[in-house]
């Protein structure tokens, strides 16, 4: 039981423990690089192919929101006659 508790304490402290185990690569320098570059993309499209598809998914979905809120709005101020 006692053997059990040392074994938990010293799991314990070895995961929360401010060391990194291996270093890790500073990529600021790279991405400030990046952005800063001055070749005519906008800074939201930047970073590839993934902002792209992110950027016109959030566009077709504002234009979809846009035109079902008129229609709604439409329909509300017109009701249909019985």
């Amino acid at each position: 039981m006692f053997r059990n508790l040392l074994a938990l304490r010293q799991i314990s402290q070895r995961t929360l423990s401010t060391s990194s185990r291996r270093s890790v690569q500073n990529k600021v320098a790279e991405k400030q690089k990046l952005f800063q570059e001055d070749n005519g993309i906008p800074v939201h499209l930047k970073a590839g192919v993934g902002d792209v598809l992110l950027y016109r998914l959030t566009m077709v979905m504002t234009v979809l929101g846009v035109g079902y809120c008129v229609y709604e709005i439409g329909k509300a101020a017109l009701p249909q006659k019985k």
